[in-house]
């Protein structure tokens, strides 16, 4: 598929790794040249400096031939304007804006038509809702839903006092007592799908796949206490912040935002008229202490800068708030991170490019496209959600008699209302859910990928 990316940042530059991976062929605009030479210098793509609102540019780009096009410049205003143009030169092409500000992301929603939209992201929204998630059900690190929440992929650390430590993966029903599946593991930085006669680990994470009831059932049998989140103290009065105060309300749970600007505790104290704003440098560990941050039940690092993110996060923890999130803007050197006390990591860029890979996917494949794709172990494994139809192979066989391709767990299947972890003598017939595993450069577009030929 041909596909015109406007915008090298972060959410660009992610887009253009996981897509060119996959064999599309990508061009990528950008004002600034020297964002180009680096991604050229990375990617094996194509790359036009200049303004992508502008018809001549988006002309020189080829935008007559591509497929679709995506605008994810740092700017609101630019990105509409580009794809209205870009709709406008090609009225076949598919377009994705990427819109940030409050004050547009409804507005564009609405409009989609007007605008030539298929497709509206919000990585701030996104990430708000993701870190909202993580600390309406706490204890997990990670909580991924798939078949209608009738499915979870959910990820724990292993410390030194887990029931887990040595134990084979083929005896772990004895140990928890439910219907649970080990679908991956994290350790040392390498993603591993296990076998029968895998031992764990202290250190550990792990990724666990079963319904809601049999994973709070295995925190009870694990002796991880998950008390409810009343009040969470954010660090950062960012757009995340504003958003993940709304998100927190819903679900009533109680919000103080600390920000070092003065004008944006203004602003947030009007937009967000039930949340307490204070004014103060949330990096300064006598700010957090004279604000008690022990005495909070969860706490979300949200500055722009990962290594302050890391080190509040790590603060929080030495002072016994039980649930942390820790926004990342990049998300590299996971290594590092796998070893450090900062709860749960959310990488904005990395939600927003997934959205959008499935919807590329889907694009490409209407006939068992996936449904929904998670990222999971750092990004190395993919979790993917697929409905069984009347092209897929294999139905009505026992797993045990089909061939599945290497690197890839069935890792659950659902019928209807019901789901099972599955065995050998499990068949899956048309219309069921199937959550599929995979290493990320395994390229599964649609369900039929993951047999054998």
């Amino acid at each position: 598929m041909k596909i015109l990316i406007a915008g090298a940042g972060k959410v660009g530059t992610s887009l253009t790794a996981q897509l060119s991976l996959e064999g599309n062929d990508i061009t990528i605009i950008d004002m600034k040249a020297r964002k180009l030479e680096s991604v050229m210098e990375t990617y094996d793509v194509n790359t036009m400096e200049g303004n992508s609102a502008a018809s001549s540019v988006l002309k020189e780009a080829g935008v007559m031939d591509v497929d679709l096009f995506i605008a994810a410049t740092s700017q609101d205003e630019v990105n509409l304007l580009s794809c209205i143009t870009a709709h406008t030169l090609n009225p076949n092409l598919h377009t994705i804006a990427r819109i940030r500000d409050p004050e547009y992301v409804e507005q564009a929603y609405e409009m989609r038509n007007t605008f030539g939209l298929k497709l509206v992201v919000n990585p701030e929204r996104m990430a708000a809702s993701e870190i909202a998630r993580l600390l309406k059900y706490p204890g997990f690190l990670q909580r991924e839903t798939f078949a209608k929440a009738k499915v979870e992929i959910v990820e724990l650390r292993l410390d030194q006092k887990s029931r887990l430590n040595d134990v084979q993966v083929k005896n772990l029903q004895q140990v928890v007592r439910c219907q649970i599946l080990i679908c991956a593991v994290l350790r040392n930085g390498e993603a591993i799908m296990p076998h029968g006669e895998f031992t764990l680990r202290a250190g550990d994470r792990i990724f666990v796949t079963g319904d809601s009831e049999n994973l709070h059932s295995l925190l009870r049998s694990l002796g991880i206490i998950t008390m409810p989140v009343n009040h969470v103290l954010v660090a950062g009065g960012s757009r995340i912040s504003y958003y993940l105060a709304q998100e927190l309300r819903k679900n009533h749970i109680a919000v103080s935002i600390i920000e070092s600007d003065e004008q944006k505790c203004e602003a947030l104290a009007k937009m967000l008229p039930y949340a307490t704003i204070i004014h103060g440098d949330a990096s300064d560990q006598k700010v957090l202490e004279a604000e008690e941050i022990g005495s909070y039940d969860g706490f979300v690092s949200m500055t722009g800068l990962d290594e302050i993110n890391m080190v509040m996060s790590l603060y929080a923890n030495m002072a016994g708030v039980p649930q942390i999130v820790t926004k990342l803007g990049r998300g590299e050197n996971t290594a590092i991170l796998d070893r450090l006390g900062i709860g749960s990591a959310v990488v904005p860029k990395e939600l927003c490019t997934m959205h959008i890979v499935r919807y590329v996917r889907a694009m490409q494949n209407q006939k068992g496209a996936a449904i929904t794709v998670h990222k999971l172990a750092d990004g190395q494994v993919e979790a993917m959600e697929f409905t069984v139809d009347e092209h897929t192979r294999h139905i009505g066989e026992p797993l045990k008699d089909i061939a599945i391709r290497k690197n890839i767990l069935i890792a659950s299947v659902s019928h209807g209302m019901r789901a099972e972890i599955p065995h050998g003598n499990t068949c899956f017939q048309e219309k069921d859910t199937i959550i599929v595993l995979a290493s990320a450069n395994s390229s599964i577009n649609s369900i039929n990928d993951i047999f054998e030929e």
